[in-house]
């Protein structure tokens, strides 16, 4: 098996090799969405071996589900918890940085930005802050797309999550803060990350362009709006069989695949088509790996 090839039908077996340790994580949505009726068929292909991006993530505690709160695990249902956050639930650790990202390029972290988030394909639009805190029945829940409560979280405790665990690069996950944040908690002492604002042409190549994956892209809930929505840029690593640039991201519902068909709400890959509402209400990114101008 070549492991940079995360299409459909390898990731359960590259998942079930690598995760066999820490096999709550939903490792088996490494690749694409599953095929079929309810599936999209979108895949991506890394130029750097998958065990080598997050291995960390699938055999060491940092990728542990249990370990993702600032609140230890017994106390994920607890009164306390329910009184002081609610449906939100518990918030996240500070991850500390990544060994495994010392040293690497930008390219190689762009690709692993990509490759952690990857593994929460399939989990739900919810408002939470941890992706696998899943409350028992009669929990305070904030209404969503999913039906009811569950494991995932929304679009910009996604996309924080993401870059706290995999990297320890905290930043806000609140989308109107997130967006302004050019400056993010990084290990302690007060550390931080510089964050590169990327601002985008108007037309849709020029966008494509000068967009690099796992980037942090912003979206306006319509033209001119207020910042309502964070994505990740997926670029050139995408596969689709129109070719159209993909993102990932947690969103309600609403988009299609490319043959039409509606693609669940909760985290997916879906298409940056050039009329989507993606597209025409793109605002701007933040980039935290790479120079402005870098390739």
């Amino acid at each position: 098996m070549n492991p940079r090839d995360v299409s459909i039908p390898r990731r359960s077996l590259l998942a079930a090799a690598l995760s066999a340790a820490i096999a709550p994580t939903r490792a088996l949505a490494l690749g694409a969405d599953d095929p079929g009726p309810a599936g999209s068929g979108y895949a991506v292909e890394f130029r750097h071996p998958v065990d080598e991006l997050i291995g960390d993530l699938l055999t060491t505690e940092r990728g542990d589900p249990r370990m993702q709160a600032s609140v230890p695990h017994r106390e994920w249902y607890s009164e306390h918890v329910r009184r002081r956050f609610g449906a939100w639930g518990p918030p996240p650790r500070a991850y500390p940085p990544a060994e495994a990202a010392e040293g690497r390029s930008a390219e190689w972290r762009r690709e692993r930005t990509i490759a952690a988030a990857l593994r929460f394909v399939g989990y739900g639009y919810q408002h939470h802050h941890i992706p696998d805190w899943e409350p028992p029945a009669g929990w305070p829940w904030k209404e969503t797309c999913a039906g009811g409560n569950g494991k995932g979280f929304d679009c910009s405790n996604f996309t924080g999550f993401v870059y706290n665990q995999a990297f320890g690069v905290r930043v806000s996950t609140a989308v109107e803060r997130q967006a302004e944040q050019t400056e993010a908690e990084f290990g302690r002492e007060g550390r931080t990350h510089r964050l590169g604002r990327i601002e985008l042409p108007e037309g849709y190549a020029g966008k494509v362009d000068a967009l690099r994956t796992g980037d942090l892209l912003f979206i306006r809930g319509k033209p001119g709006g207020a910042i309502t929505h964070v994505v990740l840029w997926v670029g050139p690593i995408g596969r689709s069989a129109s070719g159209t640039p993909l993102i990932l991201d947690s969103h309600g519902g609403g988009v299609t695949d490319d043959e039409g068909r509606p693609i669940p709400c909760g985290v997916r890959l879906r298409p940056f088509r050039e009329k989507s509402w993606y597209a025409r209400c793109a605002s701007h990114a933040h980039r935290a790996f790479g120079g402005l101008g870098e390739a």
